[in-house]
């Protein structure tokens, strides 16, 4: 993979300041457009063609999800990797569903946001088990019992479709474990664990790993 170009959009001046310095120290990286709402981050993005979108979801005017969702639509679209500080977390969870690839606190420190920038570069997702079980908890909060069992009927039925390994793989994936960690796990290879996800990406109609682990998560809610 060549330089990584990325696209910075959040409403704060000084968060985006940060966020530049970051990204433009590595030699891998560059910053390539930067935004301070939704719609203008649709307007950079479509303008600079970036491989990664960091997003805050909470902004005055269009917020993250929204754009997210309009973004993820684009002919071969950049990951996106929402930013939170945790008190947007049904916003953070609705980009996730779109289709974000992960998200990052916005306190995380520079060489694990360094290091998430360029794993959704590859297209795979930046999810840690601590962290998805953060927002998996903000997000199976207060809410109403019936959209939550109409989400948990959904998920399940969802799941049915799948054969007994790929649940496995599933629920493995939903761990957080990686490719590798799913191999051993369930004594399988590599190359098995990803023909096993991208049947499930298939069948679940789903784009990413991020998706297949949030309908695990509804499916036991």
């Amino acid at each position: 993979m060549g330089t990584v170009r990325v696209v910075l959009v959040d409403d704060e001046h000084l968060v985006r300041m940060a966020l530049r310095l970051i990204v433009d120290g590595e030699p891998d990286l560059v910053v390539v457009g930067e935004a301070a709402d939704g719609d203008a981050a649709v307007t950079v993005v479509g303008e600079q063609r970036p491989d990664v979108v960091l997003m805050d979801v909470r902004m005055p005017g269009r917020d993250g999800l929204s754009a997210t969702e309009e973004i993820l639509r684009l002919p071969e679209p950049p990951g996106v990797l929402v930013l939170t500080t945790f008190d947007s977390d049904e916003m953070v969870l609705g980009a996730l569903r779109v289709g974000a690839l992960g998200f990052l606190l916005k306190d995380t420190p520079p060489p694990r946001m360094l290091a998430a920038i360029r794993t959704v570069a590859t297209g795979e997702p930046a999810l840690s088990p601590a962290a998805t079980s953060r927002l998996i908890a903000a997000a199976t909060g207060p809410h109403s019992s019936d959209a939550r069992r109409a989400s948990r009927d959904n998920a399940r039925g969802l799941l049915a479709t799948l054969t007994d390994r790929e649940r496995e793989t599933a629920h493995a994936i939903a761990e957080g474990l990686s490719n590798t960690d799913v191999a051993r796990r369930l004594e399988i290879t590599v190359a098995t664990v990803k023909a096993h996800t991208s049947s499930m990406l298939a069948k679940l109609g789903v784009e990413n790993r991020v998706q297949i682990a949030l309908l695990v998560r509804d499916a036991e809610g």
